[in-house]
């Protein structure tokens, strides 16, 4: 066994699957002075106990890939380091008990085979007789056929990564607890073990169902809770017994539960509605190795009842053993892959609930994080910092409990999931409730995304398809457009730069060019490679000050950025003020006349232009106001400390009553933001694109002397874009919109990929954002979208639909 060594460039915690496949990825990428620590042996947490399941199958198109990544490395793992994994290839059937199933298993077949999988959906008949006979179908609607699904043995994985690891000269030290955990001022890490002490440049934390408390070593509450999963094995069955292949998996998500041949029975894995957390209060347990909870087959009933009627030939094989073991779980679900947030050279590799299937690809993404500063894909889904100070132990239990009841719940476009919620509200969200809104979740905070009138049932329906809410969406559209709405956009993330090197420094930080005084702009911050690390509204409100404003998801994120390039030299000062303020959206023609009824300042065309800022006093409330809005009409954003937001409000209400103003939510605002092509940050704005193709090269000017990604920028300014941003028009045959995913075709050749779908109100049109192969960019190119397996024509046209002189904007 391995001595600890006094320093390594990078340890590793955890010697399951996924910390095992980071230290051979970093391995095969050339970094060897690496050494993972294990409390006990390999694969002694949920690795040992996993089923061992490698489906592909997700509604995300790029956590899809990174399944896809680690299946395709499992089917040569095992040659290229020499050693034996038992792994099987059976492909697997998903059922669908509903249209709107299959309506999801078309979008994932369509997203699939467009990032060169194979995944077919067909009839109930066919899927009986091609694939899986042995089951009832006389309920089912259809079913979608995955070939490369499968299941691999989780300890040989596991061991076949460290042997992979250790040829190439990286270490593993097993039977080694850490005690503590500490930085350093040149920022590297001192790692306290039982065995003594190692220094490290980078600590990965992969270690599972204790990584909240390698966490707590570091002051990282990590947003997650241990559920408890059981899974049952049966004795051998006699007509897998006549068998001479396994057969293919099953998988029945509108009953909640997978079903797959083990030897010659079966085991049969529930996800059930009685969600069991353990370790709440105690903590996780000194050393919970290889052991598992008490079995409670009682959770299962009614589960395997359900599995038995679908495959009767699971009654033949009694339960040989239950297992019923830990696996941590983040408050949505999927795991925590990138850097730490608040941290410097601390990266986290863990809480994964599908952790066989997905250590492949987290490997491969930790490698990139750290040799390339960035990953080819954008996997915003699995960034730490996406989760930022609402995520408490008590948010991510509910959000977890929810998450296991609904493990194969279909995320319909309107769907609540309303555990854990409220976490942050507007001082306005009783009035906002009071009057008939309905809230979504953004970045934790809650804004009013509709808001249901006399007689309007707040519940969705349940649907991919044209929302019951459409004709109140609608109604809130015609009242910005015909006269003013007011929306309350609380949560934007907010920072405040100074300092006599500010200017100078944000100018390095963003391809853009600065405001001048009084004025607001767009700024895009790039990585070195040129892509899209975030947007930011830039308001500069003296020589060296200035407001920096972006979406609320982003807050860990981009101040992590910020703070990372910042001088140490005292020039420059960041302030997190995201939550003195609050922000109210008034938008619509009649909205200069309400806000001059209660404003002190001149807000008139010559008073405030726009794109301009400056002070505002509304009442006792003193704020900013800024003339930009992300509908496209003439209007306000007016940032108010939060004090003052009610007193505000009622204001704006009752000034706006004789105009006929009205409230409007987040789902009109997409619609209008749709017909003005204004992206929206991971979403259209991925990292995975740069600037110029995002289309919005009107903010980069390489003519300046030097920023983060110029180079890259320049570069491929020469070269030109392979593909490009794109709005198109869809026919209006059917409102279902086009999803995320969704490829766009020209004949049978995928040539592009939808960011964006929706109805614009205003224009009467199905719109759909998309990045599209730069032949085919030309206004007036046909196209065809596969929208949940219906192809949809398609036409490119001009970025800007709606008003596309702005002359609403700067009446």
């Amino acid at each position: 066994m391995a001595e600890l060594a006094s320093h390594a460039r990078i340890v590793i915690i955890g010697g399951g699957a996924v910390g095992a496949s980071c230290l051979y990825h970093l391995a095969i990428a050339g970094i060897t002075d690496a050494v993972l620590i294990e409390k006990n042996e390999l694969t002694s947490g949920s690795t040992w106990h996993a089923a061992g399941n490698t489906p592909n199958f997700s509604g995300n198109l790029n956590l899809m890939k990174l399944q896809n990544y680690g299946n395709r490395l499992y089917n040569r793992l095992g040659e290229e380091v020499d050693y034996p994994i038992n792994r099987h290839m059976t492909g697997a059937v998903r059922l669908a008990h509903s249209k709107e199933r299959v309506q999801e298993f078309e979008h994932v077949a369509a997203m699939a085979n467009a990032a060169g999988m194979t995944m077919e959906t067909m009839s109930p008949e066919e899927m009986k007789d091609r694939f899986f006979p042995w089951m009832e179908i006389h309920d089912l609607q259809g079913g979608l056929w995955d070939p490369e699904d499968g299941d691999i043995d989780p300890a040989q994985l596991t061991q076949a990564f460290a042997k992979g690891a250790r040829d190439l000269g990286a270490k593993i030290v097993r039977f080694t607890k850490v005690t503590g955990i500490s930085q350093r001022p040149d920022s590297t890490w001192d790692v306290e073990t039982d065995k003594g002490s190692i220094n490290a440049e980078i600590v990965i934390n992969a270690a599972g169902y204790y990584a909240d408390e390698i966490g707590r070593m570091v002051g990282r509450n990590v947003p997650m809770v241990t559920m408890s999963h059981q899974y049952l094995v049966t004795e051998a069955v006699g007509q897998l017994e006549a068998m001479d292949k396994k057969i293919p998996m099953l998988r029945d998500p509108d009953d909640s539960y997978y079903l797959r041949q083990e030897g010659k029975g079966f085991i049969l894995g529930p996800y059930e509605w009685q969600a069991t957390p353990h370790w709440l209060t105690e903590g996780t347990p000194e050393d919970f190795a290889f052991q598992l909870y008490p079995d409670d087959l009682e959770r299962l009933e009614w589960y395997i009842n359900a599995a038995c009627e679908r495959v009767p030939m699971l009654m033949e094989g009694g339960v040989q053993k239950v297992i019923n073991g830990p696996i941590p779980y983040a408050p949505d679900g999927l795991p925590l892959i990138g850097p730490a947030p608040g941290l410097t050279n601390f990266y986290e590799a863990c809480v994964f609930t599908f952790g066989i299937c997905q250590a492949g690809g987290a490997g491969k993404v930790i490698a990139e994080h750290i040799t390339e500063g960035e990953t080819e894909l954008d996997l915003w889904m699995v960034d730490p910092r996406r989760f930022t100070d609402y995520a408490t132990r008590k948010y991510a239990t509910v959000k977890a409990i929810e998450v296991y009841q609904n493990e194969y719940a279909m995320h319909l476009p309107h769907r609540p999931w309303p555990a854990g919620r409220p976490a942050k509200t507007s001082p306005l969200y009783d009035t906002l409730a009071e009057r008939g809104a309905q809230f979504g979740d953004f970045g934790g905070w809650e804004r009013p995304i509709w808001f249901a009138r006399e007689g309007d049932r707040p519940e969705p329906d349940l649907t991919f398809g044209k929302p019951h809410f459409d004709d109140a969406v609608a109604e809130e559209v015609k009242t910005v457009v015909e006269r003013a709405g007011i929306l309350d956009l609380t949560g934007f993330t907010r920072f405040e730069l100074s300092g006599e090197g500010a200017s100078d420094w944000l100018d390095g930080m963003i391809s853009g060019a600065l405001p001048r005084q009084g004025r607001v702009s767009l700024a895009y911050l790039c990585a070195p490679s040129g892509r899209v690390v975030t947007e930011l509204t830039v308001t500069r409100l003296d020589d060296n000050r200035f407001w920096l404003i972006g979406p609320a998801a982003g807050y860990w994120h981009d101040r992590d950025w910020l703070r990372q390039h910042m001088p140490d030299d005292g020039s420059v000062r960041l302030e997190d003020i995201t939550t003195r303020y609050g922000t109210i959206v008034l938008a619509g023609p009649k909205s200069r006349e309400i806000l001059a009824e209660i404003a002190d300042e001149d807000v008139s065309n010559d008073g405030l232009k726009w794109l301009c800022a400056m002070p505002i006093t509304i009442g006792t409330a003193r704020g900013m106001v800024l003339r930009v809005n992300f509908v496209g009409e003439l209007g306000y954003e007016l940032h108010m400390p939060f004090e003052t937001m009610p007193a505000v409000y009622a204001q704006l209400l009752a000034a706006g009553e004789p105009h006929g103003a009205g409230q409007f939510g987040m789902y009109a605002m997409d619609s209008m933001r749709l017909e003005k092509g204004y992206r929206a940050w991971k979403q259209d704005l991925s990292s995975e694109y740069t600037p110029l193709t995002s289309g919005v090269d009107r903010f980069v000017r390489l003519n300046k002397p030097d920023f983060i990604g110029r180079e890259a920028l320049l570069k491929q300014s020469e070269e030109g874009v392979a593909e490009r941003f794109v709005v198109m028009e869809l026919d209006t045959a059917d409102r279902t919109e086009a999803a995320y995913g969704s490829p766009i075709f020209v004949g049978d050749k995928k040539v592009g990929l939808i960011t964006s779908g929706g109805f614009g109100h205003r224009t009467g049109k199905s719109i759909a954002f998309g990045y599209v192969a730069s032949e085919h960019t030309e206004e007036g190119s046909e196209l065809l979208v596969d929208v949940f397996g219906d192809m949809r024509k398609a036409t490119v046209v001009p970025e800007v639909i709606y008003d596309p002189n702005n002359d609403r904007l700067r009446a």
